[in-house]
């Protein structure tokens, strides 16, 4: 088959699988979480305005500051999935982000973080994962819609196999537990989950050749549907993560999200956005690691 039928070929498998998890969140979505709540205002509490009673926020970005949410309960293992639209028209210099940490020198952190740009240049996914303190592992991305139009869903699967980052239901990076071959995996400290909007002029667009337009602040980004009903609380008193359960008849096992690895789908999926979309990969960048790549880069994507 030529390169345009496989193409042709994932388009086709990317739409299934995006309607098919627009229609699972849209009938999952319980609503049940507050930000007001469930969230702390942990730096520019007159920057973050909660809508909807406390089902959607917006953060906003300004001369005098950006905005920071911090969840109040801390979490080992998880799926955390949040919606987003990103700031509109010129955005260059801002950084809308979704991310988990959990602090510290030697912390883990995974991120969702939007460089924004000049209006009508596409904003720049830009991911990382730091497991014991060693971050350095940025993947970027363009994205095959406009963030800014309408909310997408974001998406973080932390479980002790793999962390998997999903756009709308679709899979855009995985990163295996290979600590068994000397790769640090986060999998012992609790984490925070975040949202912010703050500003990054020295780096964020075009490498910091595109500063921030301070006549156009302030700059707006909306979340709601936060959704952590699929993650370990950690129990701060007894030192220890709360897990759901999943119940079949009268017996209750781990829930599959625990479990959960890359499907043939999913593997299919991932290929097609590394192929279209993917614009930068830490592995392959040779000016940085001229001795060679990091070790996960040497093992095979698809193999534990």
């Amino acid at each position: 088959m030529r390169a345009s039928g496989l193409t042709r070929l994932y388009l086709l498998l990317v739409l299934v699988l995006v309607l098919l998890a627009v229609a699972a969140a849209a009938a999952g979505a319980s609503g049940e979480h507050d930000f007001r709540r469930d969230f702390e205002v942990v730096w520019g509490e007159g920057n973050a305005r909660f809508r909807d009673g406390g089902r959607e926020v917006e953060l906003s970005l300004d001369t005098r500051t950006g905005a920071r949410l911090q969840s109040k309960q801390r979490y080992l293992f998880g799926r955390f999935d949040i919606d987003i639209k990103l700031v509109p028209g010129e955005s260059a210099g801002t950084i809308t982000s979704f991310y988990i940490c959990t602090g510290g020198a030697r912390h883990d952190e995974v991120d969702f973080e939007f460089l924004g740009n000049t209006t009508g240049e596409p904003y720049l996914l830009h991911t990382n994962i730091f497991s014991d303190g060693k971050g350095e592992r940025e993947q970027q991305f363009v994205l095959w819609f406009d963030p800014t139009e309408s909310f997408h869903t974001y998406s973080i699967l932390w479980n002790p196999h793999n962390i998997i980052l999903y756009i709308d239901g679709v899979p855009i990076r995985v990163f295996r537990n290979n600590a068994a071959r000397g790769v640090p995996f986060p999998a012992a400290q609790p984490v925070h989950v975040f949202a912010s909007i703050w500003d990054a002029e020295d780096w964020a667009t075009q490498g910091g050749r595109v500063k921030t337009d301070w006549a156009k602040a302030p700059f707006v980004a909306a979340y709601r549907r936060y959704n952590v009903s699929n993650a370990c609380v950690w129990d701060e008193e007894h030192g220890r993560a709360r897990c759901p359960k999943a119940t079949a008849g009268r017996r209750r096992r781990e829930a599959a999200w625990m479990a959960q690895k890359m499907d043939w789908w999913s593997w299919m999926t991932l290929s097609w956005v590394r192929m279209n979309y993917l614009v930068y990969d830490y592995c392959d960048d040779r000016r940085r690691f001229p001795d060679g790549s990091p070790p996960e880069c040497v093992i095979p994507i698809g193999r534990a």
